[in-house]
C-alpha cells in the first residue's frame, strides 16, 4: 500500500469547494519540455521560490535555524544545509506525486544527501518516529502528513514554526498561523481503467454497478486505514444521496458492491494494475495518471473523475521540532515551496498548494496542465471540515466491517 494511505478520519482544513477551473481562470503560459526543464533549474537554483524575499544579504552565514524564511539569504541557508550534507525524510515513496524527482532534484541541487525511511510507512509512523527516534541522527527532519496528523504533531510541539519565503502565496486555510505545518499538495478521488480488459470507462459512480464490472473494481486499501479508500467512500456517499455530514450511504453503497461481486478484495497497488488483477482502480487522482505514465506500452489506462461524486483531500509538510539537520530541513522546505518544487509537484500530477499563484502570473507549462484530466471535471470537487471527518471516521469504522468487509 502506498505511503499516506493510513489516513482516513484525518482532518481535511479546506472547508468550501474549489474547482480546477477556477484556479485555471488566468490562464498559463505554454512551454516546451526543454523550457520546462531549463525553468526548473533557473528556479531552483536562482530564486528564493518566486515570490519570497533574500533578506539579510549575503556573507556571515547563519548561525541560528531561521522561523522566516523571508528574511534569510538562500545562499546562506543553502551553505548551512550543505554542511550539514544530509536530509533526513521519511515515508516518501518515489512513484508518489513524483517524490522521486523531488527528491533527486533537491539533492543534486544543494550537493545534499537526501535519506527517505520508510518509503511505505504512514502519517503515524511519521509521528512515531519524531517521538521514539527523539535526539537520534536518524530521526527524520521533515514530514509529509496528512492534515489530522499535521493539527495533531503542532498540538503536541513536536514542529518547529518555519514560515516559508512564499508563505503569503499559501492559502490561509492551508497553513497553521504559527509556521508549524502548511499544505503542500492535493487531489480528488478518480476512476482509473485498464481498457485492454474493461472497454468501457465508467463515468459516475452507479456505472460500476453495472455486469461489466463484477469482480473487477478494486479500492486502494481498507478506508478504516487508507486515506484514498476513505475519500472513495466518502465520494461515493455524496453520489448516493449523502453529504459531507452523512456517509452512511457511501458505506452502504460499498455494501452493494460487494454483494453484486464487484469490489474485489485486493487493494490497488502499481502491481496490481501492471499485472491486470485490478482492472478498475478507485484512487487518488494523481496516483491514476501517473500510472498511464508508468505502464506505458504495456497497457492502455484511462482516469475520468467521477461526474456525481468528487470529494478531494490534502497532505502537510512540517519541520521536526529536534531536527537533526535543521537548516538542510527549511531549505527543503524552501524548495518545495518555490516555483520549482511547486512544479515538480504538478509534474507528478498532484495540485500544488500555490497553483493560483503560479496560475495568476502564467508559469505553469501547458504541458503539464494537458495531462492532468480536463478541469471541467473538478468543477463540484469538495473538502469535509475537520469534524465532518471525524464524524465520518467513528460511522466507518462502527459499520464498515458489519455491512462491507465482514472483519
Amino acid at each position: 500500500m502506498p505511503a499516506h494511505d493510513d489516513d482516513s478520519g484525518l482532518d481535511p482544513l479546506l472547508a468550501h469547494s474549489l474547482s480546477r477551473r477556477d484556479l485555471l481562470r488566468h490562464g498559463a503560459m505554454g512551454m516546451g519540455a526543454v523550457a520546462f526543464a531549463a525553468f526548473l533549474a533557473a528556479c531552483s537554483n536562482n530564486d528564493n521560490g518566486g515570490g519570497g524575499g533574500g533578506g539579510t544579504g549575503g556573507g556571515g552565514g547563519l548561525t541560528e535555524p531561521p522561523s522566516d524564511g523571508s528574511t534569510v539569504n538562500i545562499d546562506d541557508l543553502a551553505a548551512a544545509a550543505k554542511n550539514e550534507g544530509t536530509l533526513n525524510t521519511i515515508a516518501l515513496p518515489p512513484d508518489w506525486a513524483n517524490y522521486g524527482e523531488i527528491m533527486q532534484t533537491f539533492g543534486t541541487t544543494y550537493g545534499i544527501k537526501v535519506a527517505n525511511a520508510s518509503p511505505n510507512g504512514t502519517s503515524s509512523d511519521e509521528l512515531q518516529a519524531v517521538k521514539s527516534l527523539a535526539g537520534q541522527d536518524r530521526a527524520p527532519d521533515v514530514l509529509d502528513v496528512s492534515p489530522g496528523f499535521a493539527a495533531q504533531g503542532a498540538t503536541e510541539g513536536l514542529f518547529a514554526n518555519y514560515k516559508v519565503s512564499t508563505w503569503d502565496t499559501i492559502p490561509d486555510t492551508l497553513k497553521d498561523a504559527n509556521g508549524a505545518w502548511a499544505g503542500d499538495y492535493w487531489g480528488a478521488v478518480a476512476f482509473g481503467l485498464n481498457t485492454d480488459v474493461v472497454p468501457n470507462a465508467p463515468a459516475t459512480w452507479q456505472d460500476l454497478l453495472k455486469p461489466e464490472y463484477k469482480g473487477k473494481v478494486a479500492l486502494n486499501g481498507d478506508p478504516r486505514t487508507s486515506g484514498s479508500a476513505f475519500a472513495g467512500v466518502f465520494a461515493a456517499s455524496l453520489a448516493n444521496g449523502g453529504s459531507l455530514d452523512d456517509i452512511t450511504p457511501g458505506i452502504d453503497f460499498f455494501a452493494e458492491l460487494v454483494k453484486a461481486g464487484t469490489l474485489i478484495p485486493v487493494d490497488a497497488t502499481p502491481s496490481t494494475v501492471e499485472s491486470g488483477e485490478t482492472p478498475v482502480t478507485i484512487d487518488w487522482d494523481y496516483l491514476q495518471v501517473s500510472y498511464g505514465d508508468e505502464f506505458a506500452g504495456k497497457l492502455t489506462w484511462q482516469v475520468a473523475v467521477p461526474t456525481d461524486g468528487t470529494f478531494a483531500n490534502n497532505y502537510c509538510q512540517a519541520i521536526n521540532k529536534e531536527a537533526p539537520h535543521p537548516f538542510a530541513s527549511r531549505l527543503w522546505q524552501e524548495f518545495l515551496y518555490s516555483d520549482a518544487g511547486q512544479l515538480l509537484w504538478l509534474k507528478g500530477y498532484s495540485h500544488p498548494v500555490r497553483f493560483d499563484d503560479l496560475s495568476s502570473r502564467g508559469v505553469i507549462p501547458q504541458e503539464l496542465l494537458d495531462k492532468l484530466p480536463p478541469a471541467d471535471q473538478y468543477a463540484n470537487v469538495v473538502f469535509a471540515t475537520a469534524e465532518q471527518t471525524d464524524a465520518a471516521t467513528k460511522i466507518i469504522a462502527d459499520t464498515w466491517a458489519q455491512k462491507v468487509s465482514g472483519v
